[in-house]
């Protein structure tokens, strides 16, 4: 009975909370005498001409942020691993530069980070632009699951290290055998919920000529003056994409943490 109460209790609370958020909006929208034009948001997603199939610029711009997010992904897991394992290296050098990649990027904005790699680091090595916005995500999430890595390296109990330096393995093949093989279940779920942040940062790639979905809204509501219908759109897509990926990431978890007690 509790749980069954919790459960309608948090249920009139969301209503509660979207029913308020609505009449807000319609309040503001009635201040500012906006004329609501929904009728004309589904052609921004679709539109059949002749027969044919035609995606509209949400869609477009929908597609290209998951296309940065599908490239920044794997790169930033790469930096990240990379930078961990410095951290934890004997090398004066390789540790040196990963404290200073991370204190980089945690002291400074991720907007600042775009605009360097754009306006910078993509002129003076020939990157274009799409793959510039690509690197400064990485290198910007990167500097996170480095700190996912390190923790899930150091969940590895002290006595599995002894054990690797009893039989003679070297420090690639204890990583490679023993500690990552134990580490990478328990890093996973925050690893999948990096997907979550990246998708969300990818609209900070608006302010440069990178056509994604909010770049795709900005343009809309210079064309249309739809603000409120496009906004409203664009912030629920970015919901359902996010809220979707959230779910799937916490049932990961408990299958993780269910195969874990067993």
């Amino acid at each position: 009975m509790v749980k069954r109460h919790r459960w309608w209790l948090d249920t009139v609370q969301f209503i509660a909370l979207v029913a308020g958020l609505i009449y807000i909006a319609v309040l503001g929208a009635e201040q500012l005498n906006y004329n609501w034009q929904w009728y004309r948001v589904p052609k921004l997603f679709w539109r059949v001409i002749d027969g044919e199939l035609i995606w509209g610029p949400l869609i477009d711009g929908l597609l290209v942020t998951f296309e940065i997010t599908a490239w920044a992904l794997p790169l930033a897991i790469l930096i990240g691993l990379t930078t961990a394992l410095l951290r934890r290296s004997n090398s004066f050098a390789g540790r040196w530069v990963a404290t200073a990649y991370l204190e980089i990027i945690r002291s400074t904005p991720i907007l600042v980070q775009v605009y360097i790699f754009y306006f910078i680091i993509a002129p003076i090595f020939g990157i274009q632009a799409f793959w510039a916005c690509v690197l400064a995500l990485a290198f910007h999430e990167g500097s996170f699951t480095a700190e996912i890595f390190r923790s899930g390296i150091e969940s590895v109990a002290k006595g599995q290290w002894e054990a690797s330096d009893s039989i003679g393995l070297n420090r690639v093949d204890t990583y490679r055998y023993i500690v990552l093989p134990q580490a990478v279940p328990l890093m996973l779920p925050p690893l999948t919920g990096q997907v979550v942040t990246l998708i969300k940062h990818s609209s900070i790639l608006s302010a440069v000529a990178i056509f994604d979905l909010t770049t795709m809204a900005l343009d809309l509501v210079a064309e249309t003056f739809m603000a409120f219908e496009i906004w409203l759109t664009v912030g629920a897509i970015y919901l359902v994409v996010t809220g979707s990926l959230s779910l799937l990431v916490g049932l990961f978890e408990q299958r993780i943490r269910a195969r874990y007690r067993r």
